[in-house]
């Protein structure tokens, strides 16, 4: 079973928080209280960048879920960047990305924070 690392920085007033590996039924949890303790601490401009994730199964889409809301009612939001093909895939196919922003680039997604702000 392949584990799931979690790199998490900030760069330009947003979050970026990196799951690589595999999200699924045995990883989930580390996932989501990765999720919840960025929230926690008042981060609300978070950028999944997924250059380096595999897999996300719906556990994992749900994680996400579970906290948009939190997220989007203090101005925030969670955006999504570097997806490769066959994570994109199930993003695409569960209707994700009609209900989050997805860039290509990183940088797209920080500019993306910097424009909501009117900067």
């Amino acid at each position: 079973m392949t584990d799931l690392s979690i790199i998490v920085r900030e760069v330009e007033g947003a979050t970026v928080f990196e799951p690589s590996g595999f999200i699924n039924a045995h990883t989930v949890r580390q996932f989501e209280t990765g999720l919840e303790d960025l929230i926690g601490k008042g981060c609300y401009n978070i950028i999944l960048g997924c250059a380096n994730l595999n897999y996300i199964s719906s556990a994992g889409l749900g994680a996400i879920m579970g906290q948009i809301e939190k997220v989007r009612e203090n101005a925030g939001d969670i955006v999504l960047c570097s997806l490769k093909e066959n994570v994109f895939a199930i993003f695409d196919t569960l209707g994700f990305t009609q209900l989050y922003k997805v860039f290509d680039l990183e940088e797209d997604a920080i500019n993306s924070f910097k424009n909501a702000d009117g900067q």
